[in-house]
């Protein structure tokens, strides 16, 4: 068995700046470190339980279809969706489809990064399995 001690996500964007706006200023995700220098230098985010690194720089940046059916997408759990949409919303980020809640019982919220990398923010209400089990 393998022993994972850490993990992460890494982004290669097709313009590093552009996504450090979006996932440092428009997310609001705060920055655990940076290394290198100049346009190009990598940023490593908080991501809840886990990291979101952006390094390095796309050389053929799939197109927005090849994006859409990648089968990779970020999950990231908020704690009210529907103030997480407001908020996001104000800061100009594009909302490609607003709170719903999902016949699973989870309300999710779709967006999408500068390089169309598809996100999905996700509300666990109180009594979703995911929060509480009965009898426990």
């Amino acid at each position: 068995m393998v022993h994972v001690l850490s993990s992460r996500t890494l982004l290669r964007p097709a313009d590093p700046e552009r996504s450090r706006v979006f996932y440092g200023e428009q997310l609001g995700l705060a920055v655990s470190r940076e290394f290198g220098t100049g346009p190009d230098r990598g940023t490593v985010y908080f991501l809840g339980g886990g990291h979101l690194e952006l390094s390095g720089r796309a050389e053929n940046p799939p197109t927005p279809a090849e994006r859409a059916a990648a089968p990779v997408r970020l999950w990231l759990q908020v704690a009210d969706a529907a103030a997480a949409h407001d908020e996001l919303r104000a800061k100009g980020v594009e909302i490609t489809r607003p709170p719903v809640k999902e016949p699973w019982g989870l309300i999710e919220m779709w967006i999408a990064d500068p390089d169309g990398i598809p996100i999905v923010l996700v509300e666990v209400p109180a009594d979703h399995p995911m929060r509480y089990r009965p009898g426990i």
